[in-house]
């Protein structure tokens, strides 16, 4: 945004929510500096308040979320709160005039993200979803390679995500219940390689599913997910999802096309061609399966956060705008729902 002068206003951002999905944003803001201004930043916590603002001093703190609202000088609003607030969350920053970037979920039911939705698209505002996998070098290299056609037509695709959480995760007070969380290891854990999955596969059209809570724990949520799947031209696949594989493993999707079969594990790629040609592409294993669910690099954070930008400052909608995000809302709601009915579930279009 250019201001008076010609100079190059950076753009404000409120930060609301300071618990433990802060750290990749912070730290992706901070290195956008030259283009980003934290505003402000909110929590109705006053422990977690005094917290952060121990270790950052040089931000701003505020004990009221009305006056974040209330800067016409902030022109968006990072939502990093637990999904069951997010649809009142975002219907008040649509109607304070404010740009949304949102931690994910969307929401914690169908309905309530199509109605958070339909507030930012009324109010004309971006709306992005911090879905940010889609974002890693790998992913945007394999997205390129189905985009082109390269890999041909697709026969068979499988996700994996077989994670753990320890007993310390769930220790905290509410965690992996529906009261809080909206969801377990589908809504909370897998949804980032769901939604990477989806983006690459194209839509699927039915699943025959099995969702259970395993005796780990003592939570209401499900653990431990595995489906049958069959996408609209007719590929079938697998999706495997939980939080008690001790220690923790890669999560993996595999694609066997008509061409090749490529392989995306975490970060690094491996693309088999059946005419000989092979192509790596080597990055991190780290993707946050394990006890720490934040041992991840932030650099997916940063380009998502660009992408929100320059979507705002474009008039564009985000690469993962609300609406994107839906998507991996109905195919969580369908794979539960074909769990708790005992049959396969048609998935609409």
């Amino acid at each position: 945004m250019i201001g008076m002068g010609g100079r190059v206003e950076r753009h404000r951002i409120g930060v609301v929510g300071l618990g433990m999905a802060l750290k990749p944003h912070l730290q992706s803001l901070r290195e956008l500096q030259e283009r980003v201004e934290i505003a402000a930043c909110y929590t109705p916590s006053e422990e977690r308040r005094d917290a952060f603002g121990r270790e950052n001093p040089d931000l701003s703190i505020t004990d009221s979320l009305e006056r974040v609202l209330a800067d016409k000088s902030i022109r968006s609003v990072l939502l990093l709160t637990p999904p069951t607030t997010h649809q009142d969350l975002v219907q008040r920053c649509a109607a304070a005039g404010k740009h949304v970037l949102l931690e994910k979920p969307l929401e914690v039911t169908v309905e309530r993200g199509r109605q958070a939705v339909a507030a930012m698209e009324k109010a004309g505002l971006r709306f992005g979803i911090v879905l940010q996998h889609r974002f890693r070098k790998a992913s945007r290299r394999l997205a390129e390679l189905v985009g082109s056609g390269d890999l041909g037509a697709l026969v068979s695709a499988s996700a994996y995500i077989r994670w753990w959480r320890s007993p310390e995760y769930f220790a905290q007070p509410g965690r992996g219940m529906k009261a809080r969380d909206g969801g377990g290891v589908l809504l909370t854990q897998a949804i980032h390689t769901l939604d990477l999955f989806q983006s690459l596969t194209g839509p699927i059209a039915r699943i025959a599913a099995f969702a259970r809570t395993s005796p780990l724990r003592r939570i209401d949520t499900e653990d431990i997910v595995c489906a049958a799947i069959e996408f609209g031209n007719g590929a079938i696949g697998a999706i495997d999802a939980t939080t008690v594989s001790y220690p923790g493993f890669p999560e993996r999707i595999e694609l066997a096309c008509e061409n090749a079969t490529a392989v995306l594990s975490v970060e690094t790629l491996e693309v088999h061609f059946k005419n000989g040609r092979t192509e790596r592409l080597e990055g991190s294993s780290a993707g946050g399966g394990g006890a720490d669910p934040m041992a991840f690099s932030h650099e997916a954070h940063k380009a998502l956060i660009v992408d929100f930008l320059d979507a705002v400052e474009q008039g564009r909608h985000p690469a993962v705008s609300g609406r994107e995000a839906l998507k991996v809302q109905v195919l969580i709601e369908s794979l539960l729902r074909s769990s708790d009915e005992g049959r396969p579930v048609e998935i609409e279009p």
